[in-house]
């Protein structure tokens, strides 16, 4: 049998070894934690305090099954998801996905430059839309001219950004005992607002440029390595890798939930407490958090939607331009030369350029945002429902088709995805 290095773990530094072994799973996870995201979160503290932890513990299997199953279909196939999809399914199904994507994709990096820049302003003071240019094209820039495998370095980095959320919590007083209480046994509510915000969580937890950006970053890991190949064709490096897998989301989406807990329980002993309940921006959710906790917290809080905004807008961008390219066949890689790879990058480009041109129309960014969570509720659903059935297919997977306890999680998580948009559509019309 074949024995690479690619299959083996050395038998000396471990620890530094799966440190360095980390970045799909843990990028993916901690971009995330957007500045739309924090809103969301912020807004589920301020409005219902304690009686929102839940969701974050509800969702981490969940998560880690569906988003498993995205990184082992790149993986195993060496194709991402828009490529699987074009091989397999109809033209139709595949654009409309492609499509939609693009779009929430588009509108979220919009809000989340506006918000980056309103943060900057809230610190610094000086002109929002300004930074939010900045922000954008740095972002931009970072990602046409910095070859992927030092790129990704830098969003490792970045992934520390998050730790604020944690610090804040810090900052403030809390009542761990009553936290438990009501994250063991929440007061729930059928009430259209409370459904909403449950349904805005789980959207903004499980979204689709997350499954598109993983499953295609397993393809530029293995096209970074010489020695690496798909595992349909290279079995042999199944097992170190179909482990590093599992751990490198597990790490990733409990990064990402455990922010989202402590965001939600930050707000929630700050916000909530003090009757502040109406929180739409995580501008906001840190202007209203400064007269309660003080200047350190706010400062924390912001310059963390600074630093999250840099790690999600290019997964935002870049998952954008793999679908497109995976359904039009273009060349794609972060890895690529800019002129190798035109219209790849096009798309980050126009994704960037258009994202921060919507913070210049008169376009309410709040509604943007809604229906950017909206639509991609809607189009998880069935993306979720084709991860699983080309997870399950031989043709596609070889030996490596997901285990039944996979299965079960995966489609767990689908099931969660319908009941919430079926939920998300029935409160619309209330």
């Amino acid at each position: 049998m074949e024995t690479t290095a690619t299959q083996t773990e050395p038998a000396g530094n471990t620890a530094g070894y799966w440190l360095r072994k980390l970045g799909p799973g843990l990028i993916t996870g901690a971009a995330d934690d957007d500045p739309s995201g924090i809103a969301t979160y912020s807004q589920a503290g301020a409005q219902f305090g304690f009686n929102m932890l839940w969701t974050v513990l509800f969702t981490y299997p969940l998560m880690v099954g569906i988003q498993v199953v995205s990184a082992r279909i790149g993986r195993v196939s060496g194709h991402g998801l828009a490529t699987n999809i074009r091989r397999h399914y109809p033209a139709w199904l595949l654009y409309s996905v492609v499509g939609l994507v693009m779009v929430a994709n588009t509108i979220n990096i919009g809000a989340d430059v506006s918000a980056m820049g309103e943060a900057l302003r809230l610190i610094a003071g000086g002109p929002a839309q300004l930074y939010a240019v900045v922000f954008g094209v740095i972002s931009l820039l970072l990602q046409v001219f910095i070859p992927y495998r030092r790129y990704v370095r830098i969003l490792k980095w970045l992934t520390l950004a998050l730790l604020a959320y944690v610090a804040t919590a810090f900052v403030v007083q809390i009542p761990w005992s009553q936290v438990l209480a009501k994250m063991l046994a929440p007061r729930m509510s059928w009430k259209p607002e409370y459904v909403t915000t449950v349904v805005a969580v789980f959207g903004t937890t499980i979204s689709p440029y997350l499954f598109f950006w993983q499953a295609s970053q397993e393809v530029e890991d293995q096209l970074a390595d010489e020695r690496a190949r798909p595992l349909i064709h290279a079995p042999a490096q199944a097992d170190a890798n179909l482990r590093r897998i599992k751990i490198d989301t597990g790490i990733g989406m409990g990064f990402s939930n455990l922010v989202a807990f402590f965001i939600i329980l930050t707000t929630a002993v700050t916000l909530n407490l003090h009757g502040v309940t109406d929180i739409q921006t995580s501008a906001q959710a840190a202007t209203a958090l400064r007269p309660i906790a003080g200047d350190f917290a706010f400062v924390l809080f912001s310059a963390g939607i600074i630093g999250t905004g840099l790690l999600a807008i290019p997964v935002l961008g870049g998952s954008s331009a793999y679908a497109a390219a995976g359904a039009f066949r273009w060349r794609n890689s972060l890895e690529r030369a800019p002129m190798q790879a035109k219209r790849f990058y096009g798309i980050i480009a126009v994704s960037t350029l258009v994202g921060i041109g919507l913070g210049f129309t008169a376009i309410d960014p709040i509604k943007a945002l809604y229906w950017s969570a909206v639509i991609n509720g809607v189009v998880s659903v069935p993306i979720m429902a084709l991860m699983m059935l080309m997870a399950a297919r031989a043709d596609i997977m070889g030996q490596f088709v997901i285990s039944r306890r996979l299965k079960v999680l995966g489609w767990l998580a689908t099931l969660m995805m319908a009941a919430a948009v079926g939920a998300m559509f029935v409160t619309m019309r209330a």
